[in-house]
């Protein structure tokens, strides 16, 4: 739940940025972005204790440097799905975010959000989650270690 803060933070520039005013229509685009941001950072964690797990089954998982290399383990798997889901939202909207006629200025106002989510969301579940949680299980690693 920490990554819908921040994708919501990318939604809300965006829509600052193009003048929008919040509205039903933006808020449907919100609730579609939270969506996908949750998504997000449970298949990262998903993938994270997965990685730990495995190097735990191996009996590889004692040192700091253990759990860095599971947690860059676990992070590298996600990047191609996250970059090719980032990438078909952001091409499926822009064409939207561009486009004229009848109701376009609706639908503008429901992928504003989520274009500018799809920009934070990402990297907060590529840079932040994989960080925080070295801190989280680097303390729990001291503790069963000592």
């Amino acid at each position: 739940m920490g990554t819908l803060p921040f994708a919501l933070v990318g939604g809300f520039w965006l829509l600052f940025l193009l003048g929008y005013n919040l509205s039903i229509a933006s808020a449907i685009g919100f609730i579609a972005l939270a969506g996908v941001a949750a998504e997000f950072g449970v298949i990262m964690l998903i993938y994270l204790d997965h990685a730990i797990a495995k190097r735990r089954t191996a009996d590889q998982f004692h040192t700091l440097n253990d759990l860095i290399e599971a947690i860059e383990e676990g992070a590298v798997l996600r990047v191609r799905p996250k970059a090719m889901t980032v990438a078909v939202i952001v091409a499926g909207l822009l064409p939207i975010m561009f486009g004229g006629g009848t109701g376009s200025e609706v639908m503008r106002r429901i992928a504003a959000p989520m274009v500018g989510g799809m920009i934070t969301a990402p990297m907060l579940s590529m840079l932040v989650l994989p960080a925080a949680y070295l801190l989280i299980h680097r303390r729990a690693l001291a503790e069963t270690v000592s």
